[in-house]
């Protein structure tokens, strides 16, 4: 592709640091700066996946201009500045693309080429990778228009595709291979995982191929190898809450070998950690207790309280599975104690999802597992409640687990209504699992069919239509 050619007589420009945004950030560290900024989108309806690095590459001048999210929460929470004030750059110097040949360009369109005006996350002065991220993921309105939003990611499988020998990557591969993982996890907290599982495979297969094609430096290497195994772990997670157990299996294992490999013990603890998920889910509960426990040792070094807390849930979880009540208590107690230390600098970004809401939900997991109704329905309430609204699938599980735990527990005018809020958002969300849960709560509710509330309920439920 003729964009992204770059000759090797031509040397980048060192990038200059954001001084400007260094002094604006002022006596906070990256990370509690980067929990302000998504504070403030939240306060403008934005959502931005901001974290300590995104902060760091600001700062270190790598990014020179944000996309229209960050910059309408950085003008928010900075008013009366522009963004030259915040050190950026101007759009117009950093847009586009260079001007090609008529004849290369005309009534073509190269592979998830933008066709009208919406930016990338970020906006670079280095042409090859604003081609790079241009390709990567781009939100669109609603389940079916996120799914097809989701294309390769990169030049790698453009230059297959081609014939043409596949160049070694360099940090713009590396960069939208990292944003391609955010994108993913982005879309799912949107609309959950039934849509995006196929169309996601592309991306990672275009991972794949920038390792196999290496790196041009060993920190760009470094960074592929991660960025592929949280991706790889992504995927996964979509096919696990899609109900294809196998593939998100295989995933996962495909990250943890990513991670004994290059030796690290935040991805292999990560991997772990979907792993004792899905064990319990796939009915393998003392895997999960394994799998849990092995991810604590891997994980104990690092110094992130708030992992420390996931991992023990997911824990707590296989011992609930075993019918193990102490041991899930214990594991439970232990998930409380890790949470309420606090935030860290050492919390992983893919912890974005972890707050109150998702410890109620899990904790209320393990109660319904327990055959504890009231207590899981107390727990399940608690989470709905208290979750981001951003993160649309999570309302509707946990909603769909309280629906359950109450018709379970013997409310099943309750649990109705419960499950009529989660089916006005399963518009929004494409999950087999929270179909799954719905149609258990149906069964239950069978009985009760004569009640009025529960009738709704089970008539809008029967002319649903589940995602194939």
């Amino acid at each position: 592709m003729a964009s992204s050619m770059v000759t090797s007589s031509q040397s980048p420009t060192p990038p200059q640091r954001n001084l400007a945004f260094r002094r604006l950030r002022g006596q906070r560290s990256p990370a509690e700066f980067a929990a302000a900024v998504r504070r403030a989108a939240r306060e403008i309806g934005e959502r931005v996946s901001c974290d300590a690095r995104y902060v760091g590459r600001v700062e270190a001048g790598e990014i020179r201009c944000p996309n229209y999210a960050y910059e309408r929460v950085f003008l928010h929470m900075f008013p009366g500045r522009k963004l030259t004030d915040l050190g950026f750059a101007p759009r117009a110097s950093v847009r586009g693309r260079r001007a090609r040949p008529a004849s290369e360009t005309e009534g073509t369109y190269e592979p998830y080429d933008t066709q009208d005006t919406q930016d990338p996350d970020e906006t670079y002065d280095n042409y090859e990778e604003s081609d790079v991220l241009r390709r990567a993921f781009m939100t669109g309105g609603g389940a079916t228009a996120a799914a097809a939003s989701l294309g390769p990611l990169g030049l790698a499988v453009d230059a297959t595709a081609a014939g043409r020998p596949v160049r070694r990557a360099g940090t713009g591969e590396a960069g939208a291979l990292e944003e391609a993982v955010r994108r993913i996890r982005l879309l799912d907290d949107r609309h959950g995982a039934d849509g995006l599982y196929r169309r996601a495979a592309a991306p990672l297969r275009a991972a794949y191929a920038l390792l196999d094609a290496g790196a041009t430096r060993q920190t760009t290497a470094d960074r592929l190898l991660s960025g592929a195994g949280e991706l790889a772990i992504s995927v996964g997670w979509l096919a696990h809450d899609s109900g294809r157990f196998d593939d998100a299996r295989s995933h996962y294992a495909e990250a943890l070998a990513t991670a004994r490999v290059t030796g690290d013990d935040a991805l292999e603890a990560h991997a772990f950690c979907n792993t004792a998920f899905l064990a319990r889910d796939a009915g393998r509960p003392r895997e999960a207790v394994r799998a849990a426990q092995a991810a604590q040792r891997v994980a104990r070094p690092l110094g992130s309280p708030r992992l420390m807390s996931l991992l023990a849930l997911r824990e707590a979880g296989g011992w609930a599975g075993l019918a193990d009540r102490t041991g899930c208590e214990q594991a439970l107690a232990r998930a409380q104690a890790f949470f309420e230390r606090g935030l860290s600098d050492a919390d992983p970004e893919w912890m974005s999802f972890y707050g109150e809401a998702e410890l109620e939900g899990l904790e209320a997991q393990c109660w319904s597992t327990l055959g504890d109704w009231r207590r899981a329905a107390r727990h399940a309430g608690r989470a709905a409640d208290l979750q981001d609204p951003h993160f649309t699938r999570n309302i509707a599980l946990y909603t769909a687990e309280l629906a359950d735990d109450l018709a379970r527990g013997g409310h099943p005018d309750e649990s109705a209504a419960a499950g009529l809020r989660v089916l006005e958002l399963l518009g929004e969300v494409q999950s087999s699992r929270i179909q799954t849960m719905l149609a258990g709560t149906a069964r239950v509710l069978l009985p009760h069919r004569r009640a009025a509330g529960v009738s709704a309920f089970l008539e809008r439920h029967a002319s649903t239509p589940r995602t194939a």
